[in-house]
């Protein structure tokens, strides 16, 4: 499904700890990490398909988390020209994303990564609230940095503190 602009819609998943850090993951076969995320069916709500892509992702069942909060609306980014695959009609540019925050109250040991046919993932780790802002591929930065932004009074415990500004340059 791809709106009149050229974006798919998408849900993206922040899980935190009871501590704040985040679950981050990395791409199977790449040294690519990112949060998880996934498309939204055209006969889903973002919140169905939150829970769908959280079990088929990384495991986890509706009652091993507590949706602490979303983003207030569409966050966009668009693809590199290299990555859009302009044979394909609609032509998908980028994508348009509601961002989940989640809260972990099951066990994590419960996360497994291989719970679907063709898992995107090959492992975790837990991070620092700030960190996938220097680590996350730069075409999906700046809809990073506005979720950490909006989530960040939730999630620390100083409250909305800002990102550490000089590791990660400003984007253009």
């Amino acid at each position: 499904m791809i709106d009149s602009d050229g974006y798919r819609p998408n849900v993206g998943i922040i899980l935190s700890n009871q501590v704040g850090d985040l679950l981050w993951a990395r791409r199977i076969g790449q040294n690519a990490w990112q949060f998880p995320q996934g498309g939204i069916r055209s006969d889903e709500t973002p919140e169905e398909a939150l829970f769908r892509e959280l079990g088929e992702e990384i495991g986890l069942a509706p009652g091993d988390v507590h949706i602490l909060a979303h983003t207030r609306g569409w966050l966009r980014y668009r693809l590199p020209d290299r990555y859009i695959r302009r044979n394909t009609q609609p032509v998908c540019i980028g994508q348009k994303q509601v961002w989940y925050l989640l809260r972990l109250v099951g066990d994590e040991r419960a996360v497994c990564l291989n719970n679907c046919e063709q898992p995107e993932f090959d492992c975790w780790r837990w991070v620092n609230y700030w960190h996938p802002l220097g680590e996350v591929v730069a075409f999906k930065r700046k809809v990073y940095q506005r979720a950490l932004h909006e989530f960040a009074p939730l999630v620390l415990p100083e409250g909305a503190s800002p990102a550490p500004r000089a590791r990660f340059p400003r984007l253009r």
